[in-house]
């Protein structure tokens, strides 16, 4: 998980949650994340136009479980023409989040992802790079439009005509070595 750099995490407040002073039972929250929340990130192949993070927190004696729902728009660069494309995220990640005396150690030896230790004498529960972790989780591995959108206005159409080009050439190539060497068991007449 990325670290946020100290000077940014004052703005950042909006992401944490009092939870000490929550009744037990569920709680929503919403969040709007954009481009500026991921602005000290350099190491990204996403923007942001809008991203809706919805929290649920199940506040319980000694734990928390947390259900985040992300929504929103991407712009990504297309991995088929290389030009720009605007995809939807949607994803839901869960959280178990327990109070202990030593959450260092046990962060460490913890296996499952999907549980996080902190302090039984924390207050807030920060959300920062959770939010970060999920939205670009959700953003699509494969960023290409459909084959029926293929060649569309947003499509780079040099490049796709490079890549057909390509195509027909690897073809030519492969359909000239399939039958190479056959010619030693023809018989002759």
């Amino acid at each position: 998980m990325p670290s946020f750099k100290p000077e940014l995490m004052g703005k950042r407040r909006e992401f944490e949650i009092a939870f000490v002073g929550l009744k037990p039972g569920i709680h929503e929250f919403t969040y709007e994340v954009d481009d500026t929340f991921f602005a000290q990130v350099e190491t990204r192949d996403f923007s942001i136009s809008k991203a809706i993070v919805k929290l649920q927190l199940d506040k319980k004696s000694g734990f928390l479980l947390l259900k985040f729902e992300i929504g929103g728009r991407s712009n990504v660069e297309c991995d088929r023409c290389g030009n720009q494309l605007t995809m939807d995220l949607w994803d839901e990640f869960k959280m178990v989040v327990k109070m202990v005396d030593n959450p260092e150690e046990m962060n460490q030896n913890e296996e499952d992802p999907d549980v996080f230790y902190i302090s039984k004498t924390e207050s807030h529960l920060k959300l920062n790079d959770w939010i970060f972790e999920f939205v670009s989780l959700s953003v699509p591995l494969q960023k290409m439009c459909n084959e029926e959108e293929m060649g569309g206005p947003q499509c780079n159409k040099e490049v796709l005509k490079k890549l057909e080009e390509m195509r027909i050439i690897e073809e030519a190539r492969n359909a000239q070595t399939i039958w190479k060497g056959l010619d030693k068991f023809k018989v002759e007449e």
